[in-house]
């Protein structure tokens, strides 16, 4: 539909040019060469966004959570591999300059000669895959002591869950610079689409879209980062509300910060790569003025991924 609309609209583009101006038809191939090369961009730039950008976005206990689970699928691999491989237990000594095998099988062990390298070799193995067992079984008992006496963050919890203590808060978490700290409480447009989205409340006193918003919110906030949620920016002709426009505490510098929560879905990615776009367009680039994280259903946004953004552009 997208490529059918451009074509509508170059040709119509070329009609007028060859009617008004009598400019052959070199000028519409001229056209169609622009469109391409715009869309091999834009292109680029869904490829970018979809498989180069792939933070892990975790916090501790989700991290600690998801190894469990990978855990238990290594062990399940192995104990298969390891059912597969001959009955019994293997080791070696050293006899001077050789080395002798032996097969521990029904308690009895036996000498292997060297004619039964194949057997050595998969009782190797074996051994190998045992011990690696045994470090997984070891790995995720410690984990699985962790994520059962894991208790969740109760200061976190308090400005998140209760508004009167945000406000009887809110003096303390302000920017320590004046000038920052009006700047963060003058007025300013705010993004008006679809505000029954808006249903989580933040630490600031915000009302976000979404959870991982909370979590930059809360971020920035206890952290005395001067920010405005959702405010516009004009660039060109175009509006767009970043989620959040920051500055750095100690420069003063203008940042753009733009979580994109649903990278699994490959239209909202698209749709990414054409803000991104956009951004780049008005000489606003990723890493130098704009801020982005990312997520998907299976790596979600975690505080510590906020913080280390933070630690890189904001202290």
């Amino acid at each position: 539909m997208y490529h059918k609309t451009i074509y509508c609209v170059l040709y119509c583009i070329y009609r007028y040019i060859s009617t008004e101006f009598h400019i052959f038809h070199f000028s519409f191939i001229f056209i169609l060469i622009c469109h391409f090369i715009f869309d091999f961009i834009l292109k680029l730039c869904y490829y970018f966004v979809k498989h180069f950008i792939k933070r892990r976005c975790f916090t501790i206990y989700h991290t600690m959570y998801l190894e469990s689970q990978k855990l238990e699928e290594q062990i399940k691999t192995l104990q298969s591999k390891i059912k597969q491989l001959p009955e019994g237990e293997f080791y070696c000594t050293k006899n001077g300059k050789y080395f002798k095998w032996y097969h521990v099988l029904e308690n009895k062990t036996y000498l292997l000669k060297k004619k039964f390298h194949f057997l050595a070799e998969q009782l190797a193995i074996k051994k190998f895959l045992s011990l690696q067992l045994n470090d997984c079984l070891n790995e995720k008992k410690a984990i699985d002591s962790y994520l059962h006496h894991h208790v969740p963050a109760k200061a976190e919890q308090l400005l998140t869950q209760n508004a009167e203590y945000q406000r009887l808060l809110a003096h303390y978490f302000q920017p320590l610079s004046q000038e920052l700290e009006e700047w963060s409480k003058s007025p300013f447009i705010q993004c008006p689409k679809y505000p029954e989205h808006k249903i989580h409340l933040a630490a600031s006193g915000n009302t976000v879209r979404s959870k991982s918003e909370v979590l930059i919110d809360l971020q920035l906030f206890t952290n005395k980062i001067p920010f405005r949620y959702e405010c516009e920016l004009q660039l060109g002709d175009v509006t767009i509300y970043p989620d959040f426009t920051v500055r750095n505490p100690r420069t003063g510098k203008i940042y753009y910060w733009e979580h994109f929560g649903m990278m699994d879905d490959p239209n909202y990615a698209y749709h990414v790569s054409h803000k991104l776009s956009t951004y780049i367009s008005n000489h606003i680039i990723p890493t130098i003025d704009l801020i982005t994280t990312y997520e998907t259903k299976e790596q979600p946004l975690s505080i510590d991924t906020i913080n280390h953004v933070i630690a890189e552009y904001l202290t």
